[in-house]
């Protein structure tokens, strides 16, 4: 199918209700917290190889790429440069100067704020209903063995209009939806320009990318993660790697939380007052043909104070087929993913017979061990790159043969 095609296809593709599966009923951790504010259910303690020890809190040896948006839209070669090394070695920088009004910034952390702040029984009225996964609630839980993370979230989708599910938008917080619309075109301008740098960094024109994609889907996740008596034993989010083209963070400015592994080691992203940290999702690596690096992050808590952001991601509809990009495949570096269509990537029922899943809050699903034919190595693997953890022998093995796959292929973002 060519991309004329595939973009017809894509315009007259309807909204369909997720059918990802149900999730298990979970408590609100806030309420928990509220409730038993020394309480840590065993639920949510981590096996003692994932938990967040001490120094992984403090570490700060890195600071992760920050980049001038401003003079990365004039194209100034100095920024330009920055974000082509940004995306090769971090997959994460931040950008300053993007544009965005402090005002924009501070009517959206204050409507986050605000809907966290309503009683559960008001909360409720936004939960996710069925097996969708738009709503007020938590992670997709599919085992009652499952270690849930430490956070409640809202997860909305904001563009395009005409595909927005507007009973989950509360309606009872003054300037909510207007907080929300503002912000979501700021990060849709923000976005788009970053794209259109890495078209042409990736060799195309700036309308390279876009013209590949076509209509593109916006999503925001709303996060709230409660404070913790034991912080060292608990995730706000467990590690993963994000199936989207690119994501935008706005972090709380005073609580620092957002960690990423560089170089095997854990990194905190200190937050910068009105800066937006931006990374490279698996789709972006895949069209790359590797050269850009979706990188695995996780959320830590803290014992004293409560901590929210805003996750906002752009997608492709699922009918796209997604590969490597030609201009990024040559004798030198040949293709490394096959193509595949956007659904079946972050389709759970290639796995669930199979595999042992854990899903995240929203599409995600923890790949335990390397089984798909995805990647174009013999053996072939799911996913981006390997993302190891002790007790994964599937993983632990590929990796020891030189393999590249992801035993954590989520969904979800901090």
């Amino acid at each position: 199918m060519g991309v004329k095609d595939q973009m017809e296809n894509i315009g007259i593709e309807e909204e369909k209700a997720s059918d990802w599966g149900k999730s298990l009923p979970v408590p609100s951790v806030q309420e928990l917290v509220r409730n038993d504010p020394h309480s840590v259910p065993e639920k949510y303690i981590q096996h003692h190889q994932d938990r967040p020890v001490v120094p992984d809190m403090a570490s700060s040896s890195f600071d992760i790429p920050i980049i001038d948006f401003a003079l990365l839209a004039k194209g100034d070669e100095h920024e330009t440069r920055k974000l082509d090394l940004a995306c090769k070695d971090w997959g994460f920088f931040q950008i300053i100067n993007h544009g965005v009004a402090e005002e924009v910034l501070l009517k959206m952390k204050a409507a986050i704020a605000a809907f966290f702040g309503l009683p559960l029984e008001e909360k409720n009225k936004y939960a996710q209903a069925g097996n969708d996964f738009q709503g007020y609630g938590q992670q997709y839980v599919v085992s009652e063995e499952q270690k849930l993370d430490w956070c409640d979230m809202m997860f909305l989708i904001t563009l395009p209009h005409e595909i927005r599910n507007l009973k989950y938008w509360p309606d009872t917080i003054p300037g909510f939806k207007d907080a929300v619309e503002s912000y979501s075109k700021e990060a849709l301008k923000v976005a788009n320009e970053i794209c259109s740098n890495i078209s042409l960094l990736m060799g195309m024109d700036k309308d390279g990318l876009k013209r590949f994609y076509g209509k593109t889907k916006q999503a925001m996740r709303m996060n709230y993660y409660p404070p913790c008596s034991r912080p060292d034993l608990v995730l706000g989010i467990n590690p993963h790697s994000d199936p989207d083209i690119i994501t935008l963070l706005l972090q709380d400015d005073e609580v620092p939380g957002l960690q990423i592994r560089h170089k095997d080691k854990w990194i905190l992203v200190k937050p910068i007052r009105n800066a937006i940290v931006v990374n490279v999702g698996d789709v972006l690596e895949i069209l790359s043909n590797g050269v850009y690096k979706s990188v695995e992050h996780r959320a830590i808590t803290n014992e004293r104070k409560a901590r929210i952001s805003v996750a906002t991601i752009k997608i492709p509809y699922d009918e796209l087929e997604i590969g490597p990009m030609e201009c990024t495949v040559d004798d030198d570096r040949p293709r490394t993913y096959r193509n595949i269509k956007y659904l079946d990537y972050v389709r759970k029922d290639w796995w669930e017979d199979t595999l042992s899943l854990k899903a995240g809050p929203w599409l995600a699903f923890y790949l335990w061990g390397a089984q798909m034919d995805f990647k174009t190595s013999s053996l072939g693997i799911f996913g981006i790159e390997t993302k190891r953890r002790s007790g994964n022998k599937a993983a632990d093995s590929l990796a020891k043969k030189g393999i590249n796959g992801s035993n954590d292929l989520v969904f979800f973002m901090d």
